[in-house]
C-alpha cells in the first residue's frame, strides 16, 4: 500500500504519515479468527520486569492466520505490519473452514508455471504447496519450520525468503539476513512477498503513536 501524509494541523501531524489502506475492502475483522492477547507490561509471573519500556497501550486481540487460500477481500491488521485476507475453504479438512492468511504482494512467480506436473493444480494465486513443489529460485514467505507447524519465517511486511536448493529431505532457504537455513522439504511456503512493503517508511510523527502500541518512553541514550 502507498503512504499518505497528514495535513500539518499540529506539530505532531506535521511529519506524520500513514498507510492509505487502498487495498482494504473490509474494515472489521473476522470474529471467529480473534484470540485473546492479554498484556504483561513486560513482567514475568513473579511481577518482575523482564522487558523494559513496555506497558499500557490500546487493548488488542490477536489475529489468527494461516498460509493457504485465495485472495478475496482484505482486512486491516492490528499487531501486524501487513494486511490479512479471508481464505477459501477448499483445503485440507484438518484446517478450519474460516481462516485468514497474510496478503502477498503478488501472485505466484513465473517459475510456478514450469514446476513439475503434480504442482500445477487449479489453485488460485497465493497458494502454498510444500517446498518440494516449488521450483528452485522461487521467492516465498510465511514458511514453516516443521511440516504442519504453521508459518514462522518471513511474515513481516515486505519480507520474503528464496529457495536456493533442494537436497534429499531438506530445502535450503536464503533469509533476508543472507543466512542459509535448511528446513524439511515437506514444509509449506506461500509464493511471493508479503504485501505492504512501505510499512518501514511510515513516520510516526508523535510519541503517542508508540504509546498506543504499548511502547513506553526510553531515556535518552538507552538501548
Amino acid at each position: 500500500m502507498a503512504l499518505r501524509k497528514r495535513k500539518p494541523t499540529s506539530p505532531g501531524r506535521r511529519f506524520q504519515s500513514v498507510s492509505d489502506f487502498s487495498e482494504i475492502t473490509k474494515s472489521t475483522p473476522e470474529k471467529t479468527l480473534l484470540a485473546p492477547l492479554p498484556g504483561t507490561g513486560g513482567r514475568n509471573n513473579h511481577g518482575r520486569k523482564t522487558a523494559r519500556h513496555r506497558g499500557a497501550g490500546h487493548k488488542q486481540q490477536y489475529r489468527v492466520s494461516t498460509s493457504v487460500g485465495t485472495r478475496t477481500r482484505f482486512r486491516p491488521r492490528w499487531r501486524r505490519s501487513s494486511t490479512t485476507q479471508p481464505q477459501c475453504p477448499h483445503r485440507p479438512v484438518a484446517l478450519p473452514r474460516r481462516r485468514e492468511a497474510l496478503h502477498p504482494r503478488s501472485g505466484p512467480c513465473r517459475g510456478w508455471r514450469h514446476a513439475p506436473v503434480r504442482a500445477r493444480r487449479r489453485d488460485p494465486p497465493g497458494q502454498c504447496p510444500p517446498a518440494a513443489l516449488h521450483p528452485v529460485g522461487s521467492v516465498i514467505h510465511n514458511v514453516e519450520l516443521r511440516p504442519g507447524g504453521g508459518g514462522k519465517l518471513a511474515r513481516g511486511a515486505g519480507m520474503s525468503v528464496q529457495l536456493v536448493a533442494k537436497e534429499g529431505m531438506f530445502a535450503t532457504l536464503r533469509l533476508p539476513s543472507t543466512e542459509m537455513r535448511r528446513v524439511p522439504i515437506d514444509c509449506r511456503g506461500t509464493l511471493g512477498e508479503v504485501g505492504n512493503s512501505e510499512a518501514e517508511l511510515i513516520s510516526i510523527g508523535k510519541a503517542g503513536r508508540n504509546r498506543w502500541k504499548g511502547i513506553r518512553p526510553r531515556p535518552a541514550g538507552s538501548p
